[in-house]
């Protein structure tokens, strides 16, 4: 039978025991034969097998890459020019275990190749090692090999202008196609149009890509999104005509708005952001006033330099879900006809030029879910005591049942907090940051708004003490509360916070059920940065800039999950917590500016992942902890205005008395590390567990066949009558082919 087995080649055998069971088919063990083996020769094979059994409990068996496949992969690899040795890993037998390689747990056929250049380029980014690190060469066409493909990213890379190859368009099943700023150049193929299960296509390019015509895209019929920002286009009917015959296009970008835009009767998705378009908004009438406003679903134009009004005809659009049009330079009063958006659930207009009050029919939108109009120049004063506002935050916004995010920072507002925000018990999100709200902060908040977790009041005038009962907010993620002028201690409570109290590897993102585009400006490492994608991730307390006096709490040492901890320019006096090394996530501190006096304390060297910090100008002495983390701090200026304080980096020498000893880890580090620990031990013996219950199964089934003579005798002529009625069953089949072809 030499190296087949019914026409299957032993090589593309999957199984890594295929060549046990090619010999036992080889052999062809009769019953007589089964039943003349001694009971110990019986028993190790069943050994064996127990443990190929257990060894796939740990993943050895798990099927490994095709033979063809892996040379296929390595026939690849040869055409590409790979300066940071990224695919070093592209040895050995197994390629499903290669870097950027992802096979099918079940029949171990490659079905992803992700070779994204992990060193993205940006105007910002580190060009040198971009480049490094850049896949470049040619695209051979043995990448054809890959039959079961679905995800293909070459994004990110520099291929110096080659073009697409057109054997990219003989991946019928391919799901995700991303190859958005990979220095790819020319005409694009039309055979891409021949991958019908395609939802995925990105083509966004800085280079020299164009589409002569763009009919090929209409073939697309199971396509969710398409970037092709930056194509150069022929003829624009053609891509119109293509796009109006894909209903479910998530995103399609490109520079020019033709009026047959508003045509696209069946365009439901429409992204238009990051371009530059540059028109008054009142230009574009045509384009909306056309058929497009009876399906469009999702609007994207923010960051497209857009001006004038908003105009009244978006009012028409009204399966519209989720309109976009952030980070322009549109003015005016937000329009009354928004109000007439039924199905709106999320709206979304910040850093614009808008003026005026908001208008009362936006309490009218019962659907929605996020608003934003921070950055604007909205403006009103608030008044609790009519329980009503005097034009600017209408009392019905909280009338809508769903609304989770309110953003309302950096605009023109005064007075008190509003009252009216008491009903809106829902709010996840409420950022009333960088206006001139006065009074204190009310205790309406702790009781009402229970599903907070991101309350941002920095940079208004709000006085008084932080109330207590702040701390029943069971989650808060990030609480910003700098730049005011609040008074008195920072209550205990707040070490119960529970989302600040779990590790994030523990936890997950926090966010990551928001459907909606979610960003906001957070002060992290003494620099404003604008969180939108990562916003899950950021775990913080910000208290800085204010007149609070008292200790550091010692409950603040149990959030272990912070991020960024800021208590900078108050009056607050003792030192700082021994406990604090167990702030293990903690990546920025900032305590500079207080009174605090004592030794920094030895067990910030467990702040493994610590990298800014600022201690300056208060009253610290003794030497300055090294090792670990803290010694990668160079700059002497963290320390300074500590006269009292002695070591590296600072120039003033310790003297020999001024010793510190290597502390024990911390209470709550111990604590982490213990539950961990406990984690970990549970899974090795629910792993064991597993194992000695599968052997125990195993056993009950084969251990009767060893030391049962008549139970080995029927078994085993239960196998040969099986295999017999198999062969003969084949043989007959395959008998009948050849005759077949031989007819022919």
């Amino acid at each position: 039978m030499g190296d087949t087995f019914c026409g299957i080649k032993m090589e593309d055998t999957f199984c890594p025991a295929s060549d046990i069971y090619k010999e036992i088919h080889l052999l062809h063990l009769t019953t007589t034969k089964f039943m003349d083996l001694k009971g110990t020769q019986l028993l190790l094979l069943f050994f064996a097998f127990l443990c190929s059994q257990v060894r796939k409990l740990n993943g050895d068996l798990i099927p490994g890459c095709m033979l063809s496949e892996r040379n296929a992969l390595l026939g690849f690899k040869e055409g590409l020019k790979d300066p940071a040795n990224r695919l070093s890993s592209w040895v050995g037998e197994d390629c499903c275990r290669w870097e950027a390689v992802a096979c099918d747990n079940r029949t171990g056929h490659v079905i992803k190749l992700d070779l994204q250049n992990p060193h993205q380029f940006s105007v910002t980014g580190d060009l040198l090692l971009y480049n490094k690190w850049s896949l470049g060469g040619e695209l051979r066409p043995s990448l054809l090999g890959l039959k079961h493909l679905n995800y293909l990213d070459l994004s990110m890379n520099n291929f110096g202008g080659l073009r697409i190859p057109e054997f990219v368009g003989s991946f019928r099943q391919l799901k995700y196609l991303n190859l958005s700023n990979a220095g790819l150049g020319g005409l694009i193929p039309h055979q891409l149009g021949n991958l019908s299960s395609l939802q995925y296509l990105d083509l966004y390019n800085g280079f020299d890509l164009s589409i002569d015509n763009a009919l090929w895209i209409s073939h697309l019929s199971s396509l969710r999104y398409l970037n092709m920002t930056g194509v150069e286009y022929g003829d624009g009917a053609h891509w119109l005509q293509a796009l109006n015959m894909l209903p479910s296009i998530v995103e399609f970008l490109e520079g020019k708005i033709p009026v047959a835009l508003g045509g696209l009767c069946k365009l439901k998705h429409l992204g238009l952001s990051g371009i530059n378009i540059s028109k008054n908004l009142h230009e574009l009438d045509e384009v909306f006033s056309g058929c497009i406003k009876n399906g469009l679903q999702t609007l994207y134009m923010w960051d497209t330099q857009l001006s004038g009004y908003l105009p009244d005809c978006l009012g028409d659009f009204r399966k519209l879900k989720s309109l976009h049009l952030g980070s322009n330079s549109i003015s005016g009063p937000i329009p009354a006809s928004i109000g007439r958006l039924s199905a709106l659930q999320d709206l979304d207009l910040w850093n614009n030029k808008l003026n005026g009050t908001i208008p009362e029919n936006l309490g009218r939108l019962t659907k929605l879910v996020s608003l934003d109009l921070s950055s604007n120049f909205l403006e009103g004063v608030m008044s609790e005591e009519r329980n009503s506002l005097s034009g600017s935050i209408p009392p019905s916004i909280c009338l809508l049942p769903y609304l989770e995010s309110l953003h309302l920072s950096n605009n023109n507002r005064s007075g008190g907090l509003p009252l009216s925000l008491k009903g809106c018990r829902s709010l996840v999100t409420l950022d009333l940051g960088q206006n001139g709200f006065s009074g204190v902060i009310p205790t309406w908040i702790g009781e009402s708004l229970l599903s907070l977790k991101i309350l941002r009041l920095r940079s208004n005038k709000l006085v008084g003490n932080i109330p207590p009962n702040l701390s029943t907010l069971s989650a808060p993620q990030i609480l910003d509360l700098a730049n005011n002028n609040l008074s008195e201690i920072i209550p205990s409570g707040f070490g119960n916070f529970t989302a600040m109290k779990v590790l994030r590897k523990t936890y997950g993102p926090i966010l990551s059920y928001y459907k909606h585009y979610e960003n906001l400006q957070v002060t992290i490492k003494g620099t404003d940065i604008e969180y939108a994608i990562f916003l899950s991730l950021v775990i913080a307390m910000d208290l800085s800039d204010n007149n609070l006096s008292g200790k550091i709490p010692e409950e603040l040492t149990n959030l272990f999950g912070l991020v960024s901890l800021n208590l900078s320019g108050n009056h607050l006096t003792g030192e700082i917590p021994e406990k604090i090394g167990a702030l293990r996530q903690l990546e920025s501190l900032d305590l500079s500016r207080n009174n605090l006096f004592g030794g920094i304390p030895s067990s910030m060297i467990f702040l493994t992942f610590l990298s800014y910090l600022n201690l300056s100008y208060n009253n610290f002495s003794g030497r300055v902890p090294t090792g670990n983390q803290l010694q990668t701090f160079t700059d002497p200026s963290i320390y300074a205005g500590n006269p009292s304080l002695c070591g590296f980096p600072l120039t003033q020498k310790c003297k020999d008395a001024e010793t510190n000893e290597v502390p024990n880890a911390p209470e709550g580090d111990e604590q982490n590390d213990n539950a961990m620990n406990e984690d970990g031990s549970e899974m090795k013996w629910l792993y064991m567990s597993m194992g000695l219950r599968y052997a125990i199964g195993l056993w009950a089934i084969f251990g009767p066949l060893l030391f049962n003579r008549k139970w080995r005798e029927a078994y085993f002529q239960l196998i040969d009558y099986v295999y017999d009625m198999v062969y003969a069953a084949l043989a007959v089949i395959f008998t009948r082919f050849k005759e077949h072809i031989i007819a022919a």
